[in-house]
């Protein structure tokens, strides 16, 4: 948790950027009936019954210090999806000498699913891009990509989408209207912080067997 907190400490460097990701998976939903319209004084009504089409995921990448995300949206989540993601992220940083990437400790975030996707020369030039900063177990709250998802989920997904073409473009109509927006995320909490309202987690430690 601390290596997470300090890596959100450092100051913008286009050099070494620091790009958050994490992904969910999303339920392509039908209307099974017609939704009765808005009217006067009455809100659009939908009804409860619905029909499942299928499931997709989406990938998120975003950079907190300058208001700057990228998403993907893919049928599967599978180690070779999350490689071609990273390949995504490095060609969108293609000047930078190192990207810092926070994400969390799913079994397909690591450098084995670059080697199961491209040929060993390319696994490894696309795995020396990256520095890989895990959130803990159970410490997904840490990664700001959770954030971002958050939002797109609120200001974009909250209603019934049956076709992954449709969500395909409505995602990135969000997206690149967000990004016009540089909306950026003004993260507070620090290690000092963790260390008062996160004591319970911390090993119990014995001043008078210190000295």
């Amino acid at each position: 948790m601390e290596q997470v907190l300090d890596v959100y400490k450092r100051s913008y460097n286009s050099d070494f950027p620091v790009v958050c990701m994490d992904e969910s998976p999303k339920q392509l939903i039908r209307e099974t009936r017609i939704a009765l319209p808005l009217s006067n004084g009455r809100p659009a009504r939908y009804d409860y019954e619905y029909e499942r089409c299928g499931t997709c995921t989406i990938f998120m990448a975003n950079e907190p210090l300058i208001g700057k995300r990228m998403v993907k949206v893919t049928e599967r989540r599978t180690k070779i999806d999350w490689a071609y993601f990273l390949e995504d992220i490095a060609n969108s940083y293609k000047y930078a000498r190192k990207i810092t990437l926070v994400m969390d400790n799913l079994n397909t975030h690591n450098p084995g699913s670059l080697y199961e996707a491209f040929s060993p020369e390319k696994a490894k030039i696309l795995w020396d891009r990256f520095e890989f900063v895990y959130t803990p177990k159970h410490g997904s709250w840490l990664n700001m990509a959770e954030i971002e998802l958050n939002v797109l989920c609120r200001q974009c997904l909250n209603r019934r989408i049956d076709d992954i073409s449709v969500l395909k473009a409505e995602i990135k109509a969000w997206q690149n209207h967000r990004n016009n927006l540089h909306s950026d995320i003004n993260w507070r909490f620090t290690t000092n912080d963790a260390r008062i309202k996160l004591k319970r987690l911390y090993p119990t430690f014995n001043e008078s067997m210190s000295g």
